[in-house]
């Protein structure tokens, strides 16, 4: 326990208590704390001082000159006294004007205790007061301790928990990856530059993160003060034996006290498990009795409900398909437990699948609930596509519409896209047995197709309708040379027989591409 953390009263409570009757005749006023009441009458005491007691002495042995009480209260000063206090009578009948005046000098508190007052009544009053600051304390951890566990339970569990810690601490709590990205944040955001001061010290310590005993991961900490700012961040212990890979930090304008170390250390534990691998991957019992289910041969639709979250009203029963491509360079696997649980969380869902640069999700809805876009997964490099809400019989459908979405995010180079076909639509007016064997049949000349085959100039033509013909922001979508988008576009042409110039064939083409089976575009 370090001195800061050390139970302790200030000492204006016991100037406060009237059965004392203390009195403070020198030195600066203020809340010194006091951690301990020690008694001694000989001439050099402090040897055997620790810091931050209160000292009682008589003045029995106490230098007559003014130069030694000098020297005693320095010595005393310099050995981590918070205030001496001078008993009068019998030894002396006030207390001592030099010793007054060298208090004065080295900033010392000087209580007076009357005749009437022993040195052990003070004691058993220090202590007393301590005992209650401390199991105000508990008190207190107790409380935020509850609070941090029931935010654990919520769907959003990172952010819920981070809003209890900003609570409790006062401070402004924010969860970030390992690049420094900004994940989640709860509490008034101070000004500039102090959000980034902690994001580079949360990339800093994320770094020096080391591996012990077993190769699991030894979290560290780090912290900063500024300009009146204090700054801490701790790295969430790497769970079953794997390299952390968030980081916790904070910033208060005051020093963080034994309480706010206390409830810091909880969240993080409870960030570091919401984290882990089980959670993430949301292995309760009700999703896995929905699985074995599904494995011996039951329809998407006869297990929906048990899927949905215990929360959930009862004309949720739809759900959001949701389809992501991630565009940074990764060097963390797929299933990596921070980004399951953090996308998890900003999605609002446990359904998650990642396989390398490739998410799929499934995320419970109200039929009429328009998908919310979060921003966490642009900061994690997720480019996302929406469907609209479908009820698990037609999930199927949902997954395409998802998934062109995705396609036309990518195209536009937007951070997500939503789809917005209703029910008054070309769409919903045609059969969709019909629209799918006119797609068929649209497309079925570029089935025997030389290099680049069918399946990339489809991609081609689709990108190329996404951007509204433009052949420089097609080839930059594609990666490819214009001239090479050209000559693929020329190519549908003459296989499809059709001008690209006339909107009416557009039209015609983009409804077919919207259509086409999925084991066509393939």
């Amino acid at each position: 326990m370090t001195e800061s953390e050390q139970p302790s009263v200030p000492l204006s409570v016991l100037l406060a208590d009237p059965a004392l009757g203390l009195r403070q005749v020198a030195g600066p006023a203020g809340d010194h704390l006091v951690s301990t009441v020690g008694t001694t009458e000989i001439e050099d005491p402090s040897p055997y001082l620790v810091g931050g007691e209160l000292l009682l002495t008589a003045g029995v042995r106490l230098p007559a000159d003014a130069e030694g009480i000098d020297t005693y209260v320095r010595g005393v000063v310099g050995a981590g006294v918070t205030a001496l206090g001078f008993g009068v009578v019998p030894v002396h009948d006030e207390v001592p004007p030099e010793l007054v005046a060298a208090c004065d000098r080295h900033g010392l508190p000087l209580l007076r205790l009357p005749p009437a007052t022993p040195f052990v009544a003070v004691g058993q009053a220090t202590y007393a007061a301590i005992a209650a600051v401390r199991n105000r304390e508990l008190r207190e951890i107790s409380r935020a301790q509850s609070a941090l566990a029931a935010a654990a339970a919520r769907p959003d569990a990172l952010r819920a928990v981070l809003t209890q810690l900003s609570g409790h601490t006062g401070a402004w709590a924010v969860l970030h990856d390992a690049r420094g990205n900004e994940l989640f944040s709860a509490g008034p955001r101070p000004a500039p530059p102090t959000p980034g001061r902690v994001r580079d010290l949360a990339v800093r310590t994320i770094a020096r993160v080391r591996t012990g005993a077993a190769g699991r991961s030894v979290p560290a900490a780090a912290a900063d003060h500024q300009g009146g700012t204090h700054l801490t961040v701790h790295t969430l212990p790497g769970a079953d034996g794997t390299a952390t890979a968030l980081a916790l930090g904070l910033a208060a304008t005051t020093a963080p006290t034994l309480v706010h170390r206390q409830v810091t250390g909880t969240a993080a534990v409870l960030l570091a498990l919401l984290t882990s691998p089980r959670h993430a991957l949301g292995t309760d019992t009700h999703s896995a009795g929905a699985l074995v289910r599904l494995m011996l041969g039951a329809a998407p639709a006869d297990v929906a409900a048990s899927l949905a979250p215990a929360d959930a009203t009862e004309d949720a029963g739809h759900w959001v398909v949701v389809h992501g491509r991630h565009t940074f360079p990764r060097s963390a696997q797929g299933d990596d437990p921070a980004q399951l649980a953090t996308l998890g969380t900003a999605l609002g869902t446990p359904y998650l699948y990642i396989d390398g640069s490739e998410l799929k999700a499934l995320v419970a809805s109200a039929p009429d609930a328009r998908p919310e876009v979060p921003a966490q997964a642009a900061d994690l490099g997720w480019v996302l596509g929406f469907s609209t809400p479908a009820p698990a019989s037609d999930l199927a459908h949902a997954d395409v519409r998802a998934g062109r979405a995705l396609q036309r995010a990518i195209a536009a180079q937007v951070p997500a896209g939503v789809d917005t076909r209703g029910p008054l639509t070309v769409h919903g007016i045609v059969p969709s047995a019909d629209a799918r064997e006119l797609a068929r049949t649209r497309f079925a000349p570029l089935d025997g197709a030389a290099s680049p085959g069918a399946a990339i100039l489809l991609d081609t033509l689709r990108t190329w309708l996404t951007l509204h013909g433009s052949w420089d922001r097609t080839a930059a979508a594609l990666h490819v040379h214009r001239n090479t988008v050209r000559h693929r576009l020329a190519r549908i042409a003459e296989l499809l027989d059709v001008d690209l110039q006339d909107p009416g064939v557009r039209m015609e083409l983009w409804f077919a591409l919207h259509w086409l089976p999925d084991e066509d575009r393939s």
